[in-house]
């Protein structure tokens, strides 16, 4: 089995997630893993460590001052005996301790002693998990190596809450903590990928612009899944509001046409992905000064011009990839449009999903939401993947990517 040999530590957190660590724990065995259990004082209000330990085989750990372990430093035995330690759910509570250098029960002192590879999965009020302190803790925590799997959008516990919060599924959890445990294989070594993401603005005067709703989240994490397979990843994006992925070599743009140049200037590469919603449209000429709104008058006219089309330029360009994706937001006939997209654009694929708002898909919708689901158009046919988290589906990706490339 996958995990054969390896321990987890999971340290439970007082939360009301704390009941999916039961499924958690589950999960992990089935899969080879030794899970070992701390909870924290908080994590016992919502489950029980009889049925924490029946799950895991196990004692459970709760008290830093245990006479019976910490005669022999008990808490640093935990931290050292496991090869990952996950934190699900991780509290605001506990990162900030751990952020910061805190350590007043075994949950904390044990993070604070491990010299192991540390995974968190937060589970808190969208409001928590937006507060500046909050935000700066997890910066921290990242600087510092630790690794975070979520959190997901959704319902709260609370009613008529809803937001970014949620903890991680199971497997989702389980997902990232084989990532982190097992050996990495790079078949995309040597492999130059071209990718686009995010959006383009499109300047109308100095502070108006034409724009979509594209957050950049798919684009980036696909970006982030290749290089973690080994591919060299040169990411032009569009403007967004997220980090730079790790180990991705990224170029920032503003416009179509600019995304374009570096785009061609990139080439040749192995592969060319093109995720970004770039704009159709820009106006014909944009205004050296705000366009002001004056009383009596008509509003401005906007001619508009086409941007150049990057996919179908690189799809018959002189120094094409070997595989060229292009990415097609839809929001009616998804399979249709991908095909004729297919073809048109000189793709070998066209990924296809629906951000119409009434496709069901997360709470946002997929366009700035954290879930997706796609169709892989081809001219052998479609391939419809499941509705996941933007990272899953991206993980996917990066999997049929590799197939092709290596055929």
């Amino acid at each position: 089995m996958r995990g054969e040999g390896k321990r987890i530590l999971l340290i439970i957190g007082g939360g009301i997630a704390a009941y999916k660590c039961l499924d958690l724990i589950r999960r992990l065995r089935e899969r080879g893993y030794s899970v070992r259990c701390v909870m924290t004082k908080a994590a016992q209000e919502f489950i029980t460590p009889l049925s924490v330990g029946a799950l895991s085989a196990d004692r459970v750990f709760a008290d830093l001052f245990d006479r019976e372990d910490e005669h022999d430093v008990g808490h640093i035995r935990l931290s050292r005996e496991a090869d990952l330690l996950v934190v699900a759910p991780a509290t605001a509570d506990l990162m900030g301790k751990l952020a910061n250098g805190l350590a007043d029960d075994l949950a904390s002192a044990v993070l604070l002693a491990t010299d192991k590879p540390v995974l968190m999965a937060p589970a808190m009020n969208p409001r928590m998990w937006a507060h500046p302190a909050t935000r700066r803790n997890r910066a921290t925590l990242e600087g510092d190596g630790v690794h975070f799997v979520g959190p997901n959008s959704g319902e709260m516990a609370e009613s008529g809450e809803a937001g970014e919060g949620r903890m991680a599924e199971p497997l989702e959890i389980v997902a990232a903590v084989e990532a982190l445990l097992s050996p990495k294989e790079q078949p995309l070594k040597g492999c130059k990928i071209i990718l686009t993401s995010g959006p383009t603005h499109e300047p109308i005067d100095p502070v108006r612009y034409i724009a979509n709703r594209s957050s950049g989240k798919q684009g980036h994490a696909l970006a982030a899944a290749l290089a973690e397979l080994g591919a060299e990843v040169h990411l032009v994006s569009g403007p967004v509001t997220i980090p730079d992925p790790k180990g991705v070599k990224t170029y920032h743009v503003e416009t179509a046409r600019e995304m374009m140049a570096q785009v061609e200037k990139l080439l040749p590469a192995d592969a060319g992905v093109f995720v970004a919603a770039v704009a159709d449209w820009r106006t014909d000429s944009e205004a050296t000064q705000k366009m002001k709104k004056e009383k009596g008058q008509a509003a401005p006219t906007l001619k508009l011009v086409e941007n150049p089309d990057i996919l179908a330029t690189v799809g018959h360009h002189a120094k094409r990839p070997k595989l060229v994706v292009g990415f097609a937001a839809e929001t009616n006939d998804v399979i249709e449009n991908a095909r004729g997209k297919l073809v048109r654009k000189g793709a070998d694929m066209i990924v296809a999903n629906d951000v119409s708002h009434s496709s069901g898909i997360g709470e946002r919708g997929v366009m700035g939401g954290d879930r997706n689901r796609v169709h892989l158009v081809t001219a052998a046919g479609v391939e419809s993947l499941e509705e996941a988290s933007k990272d899953e589906v991206a993980r996917q990706l990066a999997r049929r990517i590799t197939e092709i490339l290596k055929r």
